[in-house]
């Protein structure tokens, strides 16, 4: 039997939990406890672009990108570079006529001449451990900031980028977090407008993180020790004290037993068994890890669709084919994803009960409601919590 849907990827779930507003870890980093913690701070933060040469190309080992000047069409672009203009608009999925924003990154369907004049080299930017030594050090000097972009003879470094082509349903958001870079520095690498929006089959340059570019070039080091004196050991010819002080015993803390606190659900763990079907049918699709990430339970258009177990109501909202999905959040990281879903009575916010009605099965030419759980964002078997 085939579905007029396709389940929720973790890719698309990613984008669903970080919208949400209830105590969610929006960089997805984990607890960053009691105090401010910046280590992936550091890990994410991202150099600039490289400058393109007086065409706009940047080239690398790989592949080579045009950037767009101010007031350019892609016929420009296609003019300057030297490729036809139907050749690079079907590469980028626009039409020769569109206007570009300035800086906007057009992928190259292949090689044109390496960079020239006003460019870092005239060859393609290569990673800094495959570059002659010599010849930068030969070469510091003539590259003042007055004139680093005009002199064309030192080799341009630098690490090369991921080019992603977007595809149908991803955002500026979801493609940053795929790839650990902020959106920020998604759109200045590549001149996103002020809604971060793109396209499908648009290319965009993945920003390269400092961390990667430091990495580029292994620092010599040396043995641990070496270069230092050893230290002059303690001299046994002075005497011991006389007396030697007794150890100070602690004193034990007045501790008072803490009060007792009620328990609404927060310690509890959800386990096996620990959930109840959100609508009473027979599976007609089972859990398949990689192709359906949860299980597709037959029932009639209409039919209530309850909360699996407790929890609160962390994003109601509806895939781009229009079908409408409720998440609910439960204790240890626990979320379970009712997809297909009609005439929800729950918002963002809510807390619900097990067995709480949240909406009703929508109507179709099959009934089903596609139900998820997912530890975290990995997808696990339905089943396991439900037996």
């Amino acid at each position: 039997m085939t579905l007029g849907f396709r389940p929720m990827t973790a890719l698309a779930l990613v984008t669903l939990l970080s919208a949400c507003s209830d105590g969610m870890d929006f960089d997805l980093r984990g607890g960053i406890g009691g105090g401010v913690d910046t280590t992936d701070a550091a890990l994410k933060a991202t150099g600039t672009r490289p400058e393109p040469d007086d065409r706009g190309i940047l080239s690398y080992p790989s592949y080579q990108v045009a950037v767009a000047k101010r007031g350019d069409t892609l016929a420009d672009v296609a003019a300057r570079v030297g490729l036809p203009a139907d050749e690079l608009g079907k590469y980028n999925g626009i039409r020769p006529s569109d206007a570009l924003r300035r800086g906007e990154i057009v992928a190259l369907p292949r090689r044109v001449a390496e960079p020239s004049i006003g460019a870092d080299g005239t060859g393609p930017i290569r990673p800094p451990s495959g570059v002659d030594v010599t010849t930068l050090a030969s070469n510091a000097i003539d590259r003042a900031p007055d004139t680093a972009r005009r002199n064309g003879s030192a080799a341009a470094t630098g690490a090369e980028p991921v080019r992603h082509k977007v595809a149908r349903g991803e955002t500026a958001f979801t493609i940053a977090r795929l790839y650990n870079v902020s959106p920020r520095a998604l759109s200045e690498w590549n001149a996103l407008d002020k809604d971060f929006s793109i396209r499908e089959g648009q290319f965009l340059l993945i920003p390269v993180s400092t961390q990667t570019a430091a990495r580029t070039i292994e620092p010599a080091t040396t043995p641990p020790g070496s270069g230092s004196l050893t230290p002059v050991p303690p001299s046994a010819a002075t005497p011991l004290p006389a007396e030697t002080p007794e150890p100070r015993t602690a004193a034990k803390p007045d501790v008072k037993p803490d009060k007792p606190v009620a328990d609404i659900g927060q310690s509890k763990t959800t386990t096996g068994g620990s959930m109840s079907m959100p609508v009473p049918g027979s599976i007609i699709r089972e859990y398949n890890p990689g192709t359906n990430p949860g299980i597709d339970i037959s029932a009639s258009p209409g039919t209530p669709v309850s909360a699996a177990a407790s929890g609160s109501v962390i994003s109601v909202s509806k895939k781009t084919d229009g079908a409408s999905f409720i998440i609910v959040r439960h204790p240890d990281n626990v979320n379970t994803v009712y997809l297909n879903v009609a005439d929800i009575g729950v918002n963002v916010g809510d807390a619900v009960s097990r067995g709480q009605q949240i909406g009703r099965v929508a109507p179709g030419d099959v009934g089903f409601l596609h139900f998820e759980v997912r530890k975290g964002l990995d997808s696990t078997d339905p089943m396991s919590y439900l037996r």
